[in-house]
């Protein structure tokens, strides 16, 4: 990956414009002008304007900065199931966040596996068992690199049911 923390792998180019075509398909997900800002395969970066955000402090929304990681850590594991060819829905099962400084700048959040979740178990769970959960962090940074707010949550994946006389795969 380049340095450019706005870039993201062509590779990923296709299931990014999916995801981005998702994001806007939610009503308050499109009010909230969010937006793909990097994917390196193992973190995914999203960012949204102060402007859409800011509360009667002139910071970030709290509640907002909890959407914006919930989202990315969503866009994630959907990424993830989607590269390794399967159809699941995905949720949020739980989450803890942690304010730790308030933001008057854009929101950039960034989403990535939790240190005691690895992505080979959860796909083969999911593939075996038709079900599984795995860890996240998301971060909203502060301009100057600190985090304002972290996030901490699991995720579950549910396989859709494959179509009479479907391959497997």
């Amino acid at each position: 990956m380049t340095s450019d923390p706005h870039a993201f792998d062509h590779e990923h180019a296709d299931a990014l414009a999916r995801l981005h075509h998702h994001y806007q398909s939610m009503p308050p997900v499109a009010a909230m002008d969010v937006t793909v800002a990097g994917y390196d395969g193992h973190r995914l970066r999203l960012h949204a304007p102060l402007s859409t955000h800011v509360n009667d402090k002139g910071c970030a929304f709290g509640g907002s900065l909890a959407s914006m990681m919930t989202l990315a850590s969503w866009g994630l594991v959907s990424l993830h199931v989607e590269e390794a060819g399967l159809e699941a829905e995905v949720f949020v099962a739980d989450s803890q966040i942690r304010y730790l400084a308030p933001l008057f700048a854009d929101l950039d959040v960034e989403a990535e596996l939790a240190p005691d979740s690895a992505w080979p178990g959860f796909i083969a769970t999911l593939r075996e068992r038709g079900r599984a959960r795995i860890g996240l962090i998301a971060r909203a940074k502060l301009p100057d690199g600190g985090i304002a707010t972290e996030f901490t949550a699991r995720y579950v994946a549910i396989a859709k049911p494959r179509a009479a006389g479907a391959m497997s795969r």
